[in-house]
């Protein structure tokens, strides 16, 4: 069964996430630094390790629910995965994940790439839950 990959994209760093084979749970993988490579290149790798057959991008709308700058870089990476890999894109709104995610890990001594890794995580497992335990939605 395909799995499904959850990112928290960020101007540096990308929080990354996989789905188990069912599509119940979200587990977090290790956070890419922008500077270190190309990010395409990176997430080609993942999506053949894992077999991924979906992407869960997180969308930064504002509070508001509008879109902002930040939503528009999310929107324009969705569009690059899915010319590049022929697969579904979701765009997940993801308000609030980041502070769900510093507030989970803090105290634990943990840097920012577990943060990331934890929204990334929260994102795709957010996307799982609507989808009522694996099943596919409507």
């Amino acid at each position: 069964m395909e799995r499904i990959l959850g990112i928290d994209y960020g101007e540096r760093r990308v929080g990354l996430a996989v789905s188990d084979p069912l599509g119940i749970t979200a587990q977090g993988l290790e956070t890419f630094d922008r500077r270190s490579g190309d990010l395409l290149e990176h997430l080609s790798g993942l999506v053949s390790y894992y077999d991924v057959g979906r992407m869960v991008v997180g969308h930064p709308l504002s509070m508001s629910g509008r879109p902002s700058q930040t939503s528009r870089r999310a929107e324009q990476l969705a569009d690059q995965l899915r010319e590049r890999f022929d697969l579904e894109v979701i765009l997940w709104d993801e308000r609030l994940t980041s502070a769900e995610a510093r507030r989970i890990v803090a105290g634990s001594g943990a840097g920012k790439e577990a943060v990331d890794r934890v929204a990334a995580g929260l994102i795709l497992q957010g996307y799982l839950d609507s989808r009522g335990g694996g099943e596919e939605t409507p």
